[in-house]
Order: C-alpha cells, then structure tokens, then sequence
C-alpha cells in the first residue's frame, strides 16, 4: 500500500506517487488510451484538452470528453479559452464532475487556438493569466494548475513572470514545456530554463519536453530537479513508459495484448465505426509500417470490421 514515506510530491493535498505523468493531448488521451496509460503506472492522467466554448454550448460530444472513470485517478480536466469568465464558468461546471484538480492550457501551439488568444496565445497576457488563476483559486475548491510553454517567441521568454504569476495566484503546480510558440515541436527543448523555473518557484515544477525514453526520465529530473515529468508523443507510441520500459523491451505478445485492449475499449466507448475509425492513428504504435506497400498500409488502416483488422495486424505483427 502507498504510504507517505512513497509520495513524490502534492499537488494541494493530493499525494502524488509516480512522478511520470500523461501530457493532454487533443484526439489521443480520451478515456481509452488514458486508461491503458493508468494501467502502467501513470501517475496523473489529463483529458484531451477542453474548449470552454464547447463545455458552456454543450456540445454534442462534451459527454465522451469529459468522461473519466474512478480507476484514473489522479485525474485533471485540461481546459483552453481566452476569457477569464468562460474559464471560470467552465471549471465551476467540469468541479461538479469530481476530477481531482483542473489544469490550465497555456501551451497549445496550434494556430486555431494560440491565434485567438487561447492556449499559448494567453502567454502574450500575462495580465490575464493573473486574472484567470484569482478567479479560480479563490471560486474553486479543488487544485488548479498550469501548463506553459517559454513564451511566444525567443524575442518574448517570459517563463519566469508567467511562472511567478501562477505561484502568487494560488496556482498548485507547473507544468512547463521547454520550447517557445513559435518552435512547435520543432528543434530542441530547453531544460536549462525549465531548470531557472524550479529554481524560482516553490511549487512543484514538471518537465516536459523531449522524454522518449526510460533514460530521458532520469536525466530530465537530474538536470532540472523537477518534481516530475510530463510525457506526451512518446507515451503513444510506447505507453509501457510509464512502468520505466522502452519499447524495445517488450515482447510481441505484449503489444499484441494492449493493442487488442485498446481496440475493443475503443469500440466500446465510441461504437464499432467510430472506435475504429479512432483508432487508425494508434496502429502505427502498435504494428511497424514501414515495409508495408502503400496497398496493404491502405488495407490494413481502412478495415471496417474488427475482426479482420485484428487478422491483419496479427500477420503484420507476426510476420
């Protein structure tokens, strides 16, 4: 059993176990693949990232976003807008649900939600930023956290305000991303200033960016004495991660076990054509591609019929 002599750090007065969380990811961390992450030991999971706009409009499919299961925990909504209202509005709603704390997306590069002032786009506000973390931390009664990026660009790293804004406003923990807006998902990240953040803050920080490998956990923490480490992409493709083992340490049974688990729960939470039609871009985490002919990769990702994508993946699996 956990006990406190095992816990890596708080977030407010939740005990945090493994410090290796799941990064949200928008089409990828719903409940199925989030479940698959818990089961290797994931420490926190996150929702796919949620709009405000979506959540106070109820959209059609706001019920399969937000839907998390018991066996998640430590769980937390992700949420993006750019109004402090419609963020609180949101977060008051998504408390209601019972997650154990609600994160704040401040990172989404994405053109759709940065250019309108959403998720990175808030990095140019920070003003903002101080309004969003007052209202929540003093209307919520549960922990509210924020992801980062660097800034908006190399001309404008403004980490270290933004990270001192979080910590002043009630924030109870940061995560940061060590690229600019601009970079995407491009060059390099950079754990130095992912470093000047732990050391200015006394809130725990999370590393994110660039962890494709059990070793990558060890050197981040060491080199920015992090609380914890936020894994993203890679966790796709080799979500054993989270139980400290590359991919090239499991056998094929293995993977052929998790990929069966994770297509039936994708078919049992969104239905046989639309879990499958989701679940195409997992495939390729499973199952290597690459000498594939552009025929059979056209054939094996366009199956309507579980049983025969479950044929054909065990040959190509097997071959």
């Amino acid at each position: 059993m956990n006990n406190n002599q095992n816990v890596k750090f708080f977030i407010g007065d939740i005990p945090i176990y493994n410090p290796v969380m799941l990064a949200p990811m928008d089409g990828f961390t719903d409940l199925p693949f989030r479940t698959i992450a818990k089961s290797f030991g994931a420490g926190i999971v996150f929702s796919e990232f949620i709009n405000g706009l979506d959540v106070l409009n109820n959209h059609p499919h706001l019920h399969q976003l937000t839907k998390f299961s018991e066996s998640e925990r430590v769980f937390a909504y992700q949420i993006f807008d750019d109004s402090p209202q419609r963020i609180l509005d949101t977060a008051l709603i998504l408390q209601d649900k019972k997650p154990d704390f609600i994160d704040i997306n401040m990172g989404c590069s994405a053109k759709n939600v940065s250019s309108r002032g959403a998720g990175a786009g808030l990095l140019k506000t920070p003003e903002k930023i101080k309004t969003i973390f007052q209202l929540l931390t003093s209307s919520l009664q549960i922990p509210i956290t924020g992801k980062i990026r660097l800034g908006w660009d190399n001309d404008h790293l403004n980490y270290l305000e933004v990270a001192k804004i979080l910590e002043d406003n009630g924030a109870a923990m940061i995560t940061v991303h060590g690229r600019t807006k601009q970079q995407g998902y491009s060059g390099f990240a950079d754990w130095k200033k992912i470093t000047e953040v732990k050391r200015a803050v006394k809130i725990p920080v999370i590393a994110n960016g660039d962890v494709l490998k059990v070793a990558d956990i060890e050197r981040i923490i060491s080199e920015t004495g992090c609380d914890g480490v936020m894994i993203g992409r890679a966790a796709l493709k080799n979500p054993w991660i989270f139980s400290y083992k590359d991919k090239n340490q499991i056998s094929k049974e293995e993977i052929w076990r998790v990929f069966n688990l994770h297509l039936h729960s994708m078919i049992e939470f969104y239905g046989v054509k639309t879990g499958l039609l989701l679940f195409r871009k997992h495939i390729r985490s499973y199952i290597d591609v690459t000498n594939l002919t552009r025929e059979e990769r056209t054939h094996l990702f366009n199956q309507k019929k579980p049983d025969r994508l479950i044929s054909k993946a065990a040959a190509y699996l097997f071959e």
